[in-house]
């Protein structure tokens, strides 16, 4: 452990997805980040401090032209966003960050991302934080190999990683990269349809942006395979019809699993278990009854739908009374069978949808935290995450934790208020109608509450009177004031 670097604190944020252009961009409160970047800078100025950015730090995703991945416009993708108005901010105060003694900023590789792998990315990179001042570029490190970041605060071996690598829909072939680096640095062209995307990515640019376009809460509103998914289905079936590329990538998630699988497994030798069907894949995604629904042509659907009301009207009717998929089908395509309208059909399905949800518990293990943990070995004493855009405290045992650093784009919840009844959903419909940023950002609900949750999570694991302490904070406000400790941990 004497090898790896020590610090006196570590904070992690993630998660950012600078990119696209306005009204496509995700990431709000630049000032807000800028700000709190600033403030770590001038944090413990006696002290070893490090700042981790722990991955989908750009959304190249987002940009238009860059294809899957920016491989020959790479540079130019990841100057635009640097350049951009909205970010720019936020890279000037990682500059003077790096040109603080004592400071260090780490940049671990995600999903939306890949092209910091790039050895001209990298250049390009420090180059914009640091000049050629040598001793300011050399506080910059790079983790691009898909071994995240591992390093001491305190005699505590901190692991932050982004997560995605142990999501079968989002792994990155790091092996690949590494050719794509060779390839650049040997000054070989390297055919753009040479790169085969994993399926979250597929995902993203075959399908998902067409739909963001017109809805801008597709990615923002959690949980997404249920809630935002589902949503869309009942909304607009005619765009939904832009779902089907999501049966189209499902082998290509098949292929990612059995690569996971053989990179977490400890016996090198072995080979990786059968790739998974795609089906129990998008079941979780759309739900059952929604993939059957989305599988189909629309003569196809409404014969599944007269097939399951003759049977029996109430196969299709929750025993709360709660419409199923199959009814809201029907209603929506051959209109007013059970004489709601449609904003109480969509407020009947997401309370059906969301009523075991565990989005927003912070203690939650979920499939990220499950994975990784069992993927960590047990001198690691704190894990930081990020992936899921979701934050969690958990207390894993045997005085180790587990973080994840939630994001800072822009995150929507229905709450229970919202869903009580049609006349309190209403307002809720007619946002996710309208489908702008601007409905989005402006819509405040009773006791002015925004619709845009006001969180921008932080973690931070720092030495303090002999303990070591690890806490998930919001940072708030205009970023400049200490964060607001939401939970936190403590190891002797």
């Amino acid at each position: 452990m004497n090898d790896l670097p020590a610090f006196d604190e570590v904070h992690v944020i993630s998660d950012l997805h600078m990119g696209g252009r306005p009204g496509f961009q995700i990431l709000r409160e630049t000032r807000r980040l800028a700000n709190h970047v600033a403030r770590l800078g001038q944090q413990r100025p006696e002290g070893q401090l490090a700042l981790v950015l722990n991955g989908d730090v750009f959304d190249t995703l987002a940009e238009e032209g860059a294809g899957y991945v920016a491989i020959d416009n790479a540079v130019d993708v990841v100057s635009r966003i640097m350049k951009d108005e909205a970010f720019e901010p936020i890279w000037d105060a990682l500059a003077g960050f790096v040109k603080l003694p004592g400071r260090t900023l780490v940049i671990v590789i995600g999903n939306h991302d890949i092209e910091i792998a790039f050895p001209p990315v990298q250049r390009l990179v420090k180059a914009r934080l640091a000049g050629g001042d040598p001793i300011a570029r050399s506080r910059i490190e790079f983790s691009t190999a898909g071994a995240g970041f591992t390093c001491t605060v305190g005699g505590s071996r901190v692991h932050c990683i982004h997560g995605n690598e142990v999501d079968p829909w989002n792994y990155n072939r790091y092996e690949d990269l590494a050719r794509v680096s060779r390839h650049m640095n040997a000054g070989q062209p390297l055919p753009q349809d040479a790169w085969q995307p994993n399926a979250g990515t597929r995902m993203v640019k075959d399908v998902m942006n067409a739909v963001k376009r017109r809805y801008a809460w597709i990615d923002l509103l959690k949980p997404e395979t249920s809630a935002a998914v589902g949503a869309l289905l009942v909304l607009d079936p005619t765009r939904a019809n832009k779902l089907d590329g999501l049966f189209g990538v499902a082998g290509e998630r098949s292929r990612g699993s059995a690569q996971v699988d053989a990179r977490l497994s400890a016996d090198q030798a072995q080979s990786p278990a059968p790739a998974a069907s795609a089906g129990p894949t998008l079941e979780q995604m759309l739900g059952p009854n929604l993939k059957q629904g989305v599988a189909r042509p629309a003569d196809d659907m409404l014969m599944l739908a007269e097939k399951n009301y003759d049977a029996s009207v109430q196969r299709a009717v929750g025993p709360d009374g709660t419409l199923g998929v199959p009814q809201l089908a029907w209603d929506r395509l051959t209109g007013w069978l059970t004489g709601v309208t449609k904003v109480e059909a969509l407020r009947r399905a997401l309370a059906d949808w969301l009523a075991k949800d565990k989005s927003f518990e912070l203690t939650d293990r979920d499939e990220t935290y499950t994975k990784v943990s069992e993927s960590v070995g047990s001198a690691i004493d704190f894990v930081v995450c990020g992936h899921t855009h979701l934050e969690r405290a958990i207390d894993m045992g045997a005085g180790r934790y587990y973080f994840n650093s939630g994001t800072w784009i822009r995150l929507l919840r229905l709450t229970p208020d919202m869903l009580r009844d049609e006349a309190s959903f209403a307002p809720v419909y007619d946002v996710l109608v309208d489908g702008s940023m601007k409905a989005i950002d402006e819509k405040r609900f009773a006791g002015d509450k925004p619709f845009v949750l006001d969180q921008t999570s932080a973690v931070s694991i720092c030495r303090a009177d002999g303990e070591v302490v690890g806490s998930l904070a919001h940072v708030e406000g205009d970023g400049s004031g200490a964060p607001r400790v939401v939970a936190s941990f403590s190891r002797h």
